[in-house]
């Protein structure tokens, strides 16, 4: 098995991991950039940008949400997210202007539910 700092390190931009703060709240995260000692990343979910410590996988902060898995999800679900992701910085974009989305467009889809449910199992199955 590898170690956890070394699992940290084979991250790389663009793979989606999964962190878990103290109160429970799941964080599915894309990383868009990573230093020698930082892993940034967007929660797909709320689109907030957080940083992670390279070798530990702790958020900086207060927080101490970690990093709890990093275990590539099957091709489908890994889709299924970066397109949740897309429709979600769209929102945003579309906010940034003054338009607000229809409230219909942000109900999750079959596949979007079915991603999201399919996360505690993979998690639990893959831990870091």
């Amino acid at each position: 098995m590898t170690d956890r700092r070394t699992a940290l390190r084979s991250l790389s931009v663009g793979d989606i991991f999964h962190g878990r703060s103290p109160n429970g709240a799941s964080l599915v995260c894309l990383l868009t950039a990573v230093t020698d000692s930082t892993i940034y990343a967007r929660r797909i979910t709320t689109q907030d940008d957080l940083e992670f410590d390279r070798n530990t996988g702790i958020k900086m902060g207060q927080s101490q949400t970690k990093i709890d898995c990093i275990a590539p999800l099957p091709p489908d679900i890994h889709d299924v997210f970066l397109e949740l992701d897309r429709k979600y910085q769209a929102f945003g974009e579309m906010r940034r202007r003054g338009v607000e989305p229809d409230l219909e467009q942000y109900k999750l889809t079959p596949e979007e539910h079915r991603a999201l449910l399919s996360i505690d199992e993979h998690v639990s199955s893959n831990p870091i």
